[in-house]
């Protein structure tokens, strides 16, 4: 196994650790993930026409991601603390015919950025993710059955290995 390929948080024993990322300089770093909640129409019709009882989901979702991009260390225990330089949360009602599946309901985009010795790829996709549990919490009462998915990485880009996209 090259070392590229070997699992940065375990150490030579087996053990899990943090990364030394003390020798690494500082660079840009960003990364967009991206999460789906699939509802019913109804439940989409309310969101989008502002009628949840709970208020404005889109918003707190926003609010909600931004929060937990900059907790992240917190919530993944190898995760490195960040001095963020940038988060942004995107929701977009996704109505019927839109998706290739056919469901409705919330895509959520996140962007984040820093300037800093270790990627940001877990703070981009611990957005998306409270992002989509948010508009779940706030929507629950009416929709059981919403679903999370298609939680991942669209692009990293800085650091040692530069650019990557999902292809």
């Amino acid at each position: 196994m090259s070392d590229e390929q070997k699992l940065t948080h375990i150490d030579a024993k087996g053990d899990v650790r943090m990364v030394d990322v003390s020798a690494k300089p500082d660079t840009e770093r960003i990364a967009i993930a991206e999460g789906f909640i699939a509802m019913h129409q109804e439940t989409l019709d309310l969101i989008v026409e502002g009628k949840a009882a709970k208020g404005d989901v889109l918003a707190c979702a926003r609010v909600a991601g931004v929060m937990a991009a900059k907790q992240t260390s917190s919530l993944i225990p190898m995760c490195h603390p960040l001095n963020i330089t940038k988060a942004k949360v995107e929701c977009d009602p996704v109505q019927a015919g839109e998706r290739e599946d056919g469901r409705v309901g919330i895509h959520i985009t996140t962007t984040c950025g820093v300037t800093g010795k270790t990627g940001i790829e877990m703070e981009a996709l611990t957005a998306a993710s409270v992002a989509c549990l948010t508009v779940y919490d706030m929507c629950k009462a009416v929709d059981r059955g919403m679903e999370i998915m298609d939680v991942r990485l669209l692009k990293k880009d800085g650091g040692k290995t530069g650019l990557w996209l999902r292809g």
